[in-house]
């Protein structure tokens, strides 16, 4: 079982006397690095190249000499850097250095309400320091931390994503080729077909005439590409339906394994779920789950007035869009369950907006049904399993 990472409050008391503390500002042609040194009034900034490690590492150890100067020792050294391209090697180059490094979510960071507000490296270093202490401090809700994954944990995720953008960039080839196709009159063409490419060189315009010589090129080309995108997504859709027959699975092929056997909960979808949040981190309760996915509601209140602006969508945007579509499957597949029974009482019959508001909440009650059943082997009421 993993251990469960509290995101919004420090774990270690912070003492202002034997802690460095550290922050960077990120970017593409510079790092800029700041701490609070103890003992030291001032707070130290340093401008470094992109990816110097090193310098980053020297940094550090001046600024010990400086605490010492001063008459403390440095005890503990913690740093911080905001969520966003470079992902987590950063944290794992400076973890084996013997750093305590958190990764902040940029969008938990409180930002100044003005009209028009100051940004430079400068101000937006002193910023993220700013609320980097507060946490270390323990102020609750002040931000969030991300859960730093291993890279076996990010290898695992890479194939789902590759194959989203993949799927993504295959119907954007479609649309375009059906795009240039009605340009002159042709519709009906199936580029997924197996003997697509030799039906496209017997297509004619409208008037029977042979379709023009670029238009053909480019259809060609489009075509080129497409059967490249579809060799590639089949290569990694038979890599992950090998996770089904795994003899000894660890526990994440487990948990796949467990989901792919109900009805209308196909491979795809029971890895997305476990490889994007039930596999790798456990959660406090329910609304911790619904929380990181983002399927929690947003009210807003103050004094007579109160309204619901629908769900926050702060969390995670995979696991959104694919319980989305696993809870139209579920009342299509499951029709007798629980919550299919629970969906039509509340809808009785009605169309349109009412049933896309509830299909909202049939996915986060969906969701964390299949969360307890993972936990705790509790199936949900009425599903169907399919035989093994």
């Amino acid at each position: 079982m993993p251990k469960h990472v509290e995101a919004i409050r420090t774990t270690t008391a912070f003492d202002h006397d034997s802690t460095l503390v550290v922050a960077l500002e990120l970017s593409g042609k510079s790092w800029d690095c700041g701490g609070v040194v103890p003992g030291v009034a001032r707070q130290p900034r340093r401008r470094l190249e992109p990816r110097d490690i090193p310098g980053v590492l020297r940094a550090i150890e001046s600024w010990k000499s400086e605490a010492r100067a001063a008459g403390r020792e440095v005890g503990r050294t913690v740093l911080t850097y905001e969520a966003g391209r470079d992902g987590f090697w950063i944290a794992h180059c400076l973890q084996a250095g013997g750093i305590e490094v958190h990764v902040m979510h940029p969008a938990s960071i409180p930002m100044p309400r003005k009209r028009r507000r100051r940004k430079t490296d400068r101000i937006d270093l002193a910023l993220l320091l700013r609320t980097f202490l507060a946490w270390l401090r323990g102020e609750p809700g002040v931000c969030s931390m991300a859960r730093i994954l291993s890279r076996e944990e990010a290898e695992l995720r890479q194939p789902g994503r590759e194959r989203e953008r993949l799927v993504a960039e295959r119907l954007r080839l479609e649309n375009r080729i059906e795009n240039l196709l009605c340009l002159h009159g042709v519709s009906g063409f199936k580029p997924r077909l197996k003997k697509a490419s030799e039906r496209l060189e017997s297509l004619r315009c409208y008037d029977g005439s042979l379709l023009p010589s670029r238009t053909m090129a480019e259809l060609r080309r489009a075509m080129a590409r497409h059967h490249v995108i579809s060799d590639q997504l089949r290569e990694i859709e038979a890599e992950r339906d090998q996770v089904v027959t795994v003899a000894d699975p660890d526990r994440a092929e487990r948990m796949i394994q467990l989901l792919s056997r109900f009805y209308g909960l196909g491979v795809e979808t029971a890895t997305v779920l476990v490889r994007e949040a039930l596999g790798f981190r456990s959660f406090r309760d329910r609304r911790a789950l619904a929380s990181f996915v983002g399927v929690t509601g947003t009210p807003f209140q103050s004094g007579g007035m109160e309204r619901e602006q629908g769900i926050d969508k702060s969390g995670n945007a995979r696991i959104r869009r694919v319980l989305m579509q696993l809870a139209w499957r579920w009342l299509r597949f499951q029709p007798d369950s629980a919550l299919s029974r629970w969906f039509a009482a509340r809808t009785s019959g009605a169309k349109g907006r009412i049933r896309k508001v509830m299909i909202v909440a049939l996915a986060r009650k969906l969701l964390i049904a299949l969360w307890r059943y993972l936990e705790t082997g509790l199936l949900p009421d009425g599903a169907r399993l399919a035989t093994p």
